[in-house]
């Protein structure tokens, strides 16, 4: 349970290292929720390339789990209580359940792009949102923001045809996603 800091870093009041802590908080559920994520697809891929997304997995979950312990050491540098419960991320999301069991990979690569996509948004919308309360916490989220997008881009590699043209391009959700990526099997 999360409590009102009592103190932060020096140069900030107490209200700004909650707001940060706060950022934080968000940031830090939809890393642990990522992470959950991206091993399910790496036990549930299936298909002619599974072995190269199998692999290719979990090295971006090691990635993420340790953002994820950057952010909830900064939210108690900050003075803050870093919340990660299963109850309390599910409580506090604000996205749907990834929606794929057992499919090919073509199929979870097309969901991941979307995953990745509101992984990626939400990213920069706080990194914006830190550009003047703490440059020292927009700078972890500026080098999180850029792994996180060459991964992004490892999975639209897979989603690509030669002329550059993206098969989920117009999908709104996982599920359309996984259809139009099916079809470039």
């Amino acid at each position: 349970m999360a409590t009102t800091p009592k103190f932060t870093i020096p140069g900030l009041t107490t209200a700004e290292g909650e707001k940060l802590a706060g950022i934080l908080q968000e940031r830090l559920n939809a890393l642990n929720d990522l992470q959950l994520t991206l091993k399910h697809v790496h036990w549930n891929v299936v298909g002619p390339h599974f072995i190269a997304v199998h692999e290719m997995i979990d090295p971006q979950v090691d990635l993420v789990r340790g953002f994820a312990d950057d952010l909830a050491e900064r939210i108690a540098t900050l003075g803050g209580s870093p919340t990660g419960t299963p109850a309390a991320l599910v409580e506090a999301r604000t996205w749907e359940e990834y929606s794929l069991g057992r499919a090919t990979t073509q199929q979870h690569l097309g969901a991941l792009d979307l995953v990745y996509r509101g992984v990626i948004t939400t990213w920069r919308e706080a990194m914006a949102e830190l550009e003047k309360l703490d440059a020292v916490t927009q700078d972890m989220l500026t080098g999180q923001v850029e792994q996180l997008e060459l991964f992004h881009w490892f999975i639209r590699a897979h989603l690509e045809d030669q002329s550059g043209n993206l098969a989920t391009v117009d999908a709104t959700d996982e599920t359309e996603a996984a259809v139009a990526a099916s079809e470039t099997e």
